[in-house]
């Protein structure tokens, strides 16, 4: 029994890997990207995003997974003035344009490249003005003063609030079973239904907590490496 619930676990628990990973590659650049847009000197521009990462950071999670899921669906059903509850319910499905996991991912990472943006943003505010100066004055572009002195203190900078938010993001995945993804609490939630068995439930704490003493011992060592950069 232990070994088959073990072997269950991991399989939802891939997916919960996956959904990790996949969220990481794409919400580490995506959030750089948007935090040149929150310091941006073009106003409009500045103002367009520091409201679209007001509006993202003060709503659900939950609530953007259930819009990117279901809104084609319910937008299309409003165009369309649909009354009858049992064909919304059908034309909802019908214009669920997103594989389940596809809708979760694409959350995940707009939820989290507006995290990490702040934290970019913060970080790169915080270098000394001086050492901007003094790259302009040894003929440096703004792009070889960013990536050759700025960059490297930046990460050094940031590494503590980001292993927060990314610690936080291993247990976030979980609720990618509002939308009916196949994940670890899912598949210890399955053993209460068909077996009456809760263990298997909170036996998925040790998967979240081995992996979660992973990253800490990672993000520990990485810290350390990069202590010759005093901000």
């Amino acid at each position: 029994m232990f070994w088959q619930v073990t072997l269950d676990l991991l399989k939802g628990f891939g997916t919960t890997l996956e959904l990790f990973a996949l969220t990481l590659v794409f919400a580490l650049p995506i959030g750089l990207i948007i935090s040149f847009g929150s310091m941006s000197k073009f106003k409009p521009l500045k103002w367009l995003v520091k409201t679209f990462v007001w509006i993202i950071r003060g709503t659900p999670l939950m609530l953007q997974m259930i819009v990117i899921y279901y809104g084609p669906g319910l937008a299309g059903a409003w165009a369309q003035n649909i009354e009858n509850p049992n064909s919304l319910i059908t034309w909802i499905a019908s214009w669920s344009v997103f594989d389940r996991f596809i809708a979760v991912l694409i959350a995940f990472v707009i939820n989290y490249s507006c995290y990490f943006s702040e934290i970019y943003r913060g970080g790169i505010e915080g270098i000394p003005i001086g050492q901007y100066e003094a790259g302009q004055v040894l003929g440096m572009t703004k792009a070889q003063i960013f990536f050759k002195v700025v960059l490297l203190q930046v990460i050094k900078r940031i590494i503590p609030p980001m292993s927060n938010e990314i610690i936080t993001l291993v247990k976030d995945t979980s609720l990618a079973r509002i939308i009916a993804v196949y994940e670890i609490i899912w598949a210890g939630q399955t053993y209460i239904k068909m077996e009456g068995q809760i263990w298997p439930l909170f036996y998925t704490g040790v998967f979240y907590l081995a992996f979660c003493g992973i990253l800490t011992l990672l993000f520990g060592a990485v810290e350390k490496k990069l202590n010759y950069y005093r901000g």
